[in-house]
């Protein structure tokens, strides 16, 4: 375990129990909360094209990580 702040880190092989739990919620938010899709309000920009690159590459490493991906939401 490493000391981080106060509380230690675990490695994830000590985490996650595929055996006990089959389905993790896992969720990333951008730094500083930047616009990845959707309208920009303070300058209009559209980013909606970026919405289908998010889902191919979700998709894409879904399958190089060999996990299955039961539901995903791309947030604006």
């Amino acid at each position: 375990m490493v000391d981080i702040g106060g509380y230690y880190a675990r490695p994830r092989s000590t985490q996650i129990s595929i055996e006990d739990t089959l389905f993790y919620h896992c969720c990333s938010r951008t730094v500083r909360q930047a616009f990845i899709a959707g309208v920009d309000a303070f300058t209009g920009k559209s980013y909606e094209h970026r919405r289908g690159w998010i889902e191919t590459q979700l998709l894409n490493l879904a399958g190089v990580f060999a996990i299955d991906v039961a539901a995903y939401a791309v947030p604006q």
